[in-house]
Formats: structure tokens, C-alpha cells, sequence
């Protein structure tokens, strides 16, 4: 049988970007890759963390899509829960119903 696939979706401040993707790259066992953009973030819950930000009324923030089976996903929350404690990491998780590439 095979793994129920999901996409995970990550959001935090743009200013850890790097450390994040130096991070999703050494977990080869579980991301096989994933996309990247830039992204605003508005809202009661979102730190406006620079004058800048608080200016334009947005958080600069990233998000990345990995798509990964279920489990792996899970897997993965749990290592970013303790490499990225206190971050302000947000994520959610959506089922993908249909998953390839057209070569």
C-alpha cells in the first residue's frame, strides 16, 4: 500500500530563509525537494518585526511546499518543532490528490 501523499506548507520570517533550506537539505530521508517564494504576511498573530514592516503593514515571510506522504510529513514537524522552537513557524498540512511530473 501505498503512503496517503500530503503538502506540507511552512511559513516564517524571510530573515531565517537560509537557515531553513540549509536545514530541509539535510533531511534527505524525508524531503526530496520542495518550492519556495516569498510571501506577506498580515494578521492579528503575525510580528511585525522591523520599522520597515511596520510601515508597509506586512511581515516578510516565506513559504515553502514539500510534498511528502503523510507520515514523513509528521516526521518532519516534529524535528522542525525542536530546530525551529520559538520561530513562529506557521504550517499546515493538505491532501494531495494527485502528485507527478509531465517530461
Amino acid at each position: 500500500m501505498t503512503s496517503v501523499s500530503v503538502c506540507l506548507a511552512l511559513i516564517l520570517p524571510r530573515q531565517l530563509r537560509d537557515e531553513l533550506f540549509d536545514y530541509l537539505a539535510e533531511q534527505t530521508d524525508l524531503v526530496k525537494g520542495y518550492t519556495a517564494s516569498d510571501a506577506a504576511g498580515h494578521g492579528a498573530g503575525v510580528r511585525l518585526q522591523s520599522m520597515a514592516e511596520r510601515v508597509k503593514g506586512h511581515a516578510d515571510q516565506i513559504i515553502v511546499r514539500i510534498v511528502l506522504g503523510r507520515s514523513d510529513a509528521e516526521r518532519l514537524l516534529e524535528r522542525l518543532r525542536a530546530s525551529f522552537a520559538g520561530t513562529n513557524l506557521v504550517y499546515w498540512i493538505l491532501p494531495v490528490t494527485e502528485f507527478g511530473i509531465i517530461d
